[in-house]
């Protein structure tokens, strides 16, 4: 065993990225782009365009957190609508 390799059990599933790719959260959360892109321009889930001064393209990165939230809300309001 390699002196630097981690030995914990779920020590992968622990770490949470910060800012996550748009096709890296398509592939975690299971939405469409369209979707995704729907929640943006609604400022429903945080997220910013990295790009040099002066340059038309650039890397949109999502907030994982405000993505997982923003599901956990929604899957609180629709039991609620179900319960009621």
């Amino acid at each position: 065993m390699r002196a630097n390799s981690f030995n914990h059990v779920g020590t992968q599933a622990q770490l949470r990225p910060e800012w996550i790719r748009v096709d890296a959260a398509i592939r975690h959360f299971g939405l469409s782009r369209t979707k995704l892109y729907e929640l943006i321009t609604d400022r429903k889930i945080k997220s910013f365009c990295l790009r040099e001064r002066n340059k038309i393209k650039g890397i949109r990165l999502i907030s994982f957190d405000s993505l997982d939230q923003f599901l956990k809300n929604e899957v609180k309001a629709q039991e609620a609508a179900v319960v009621a």
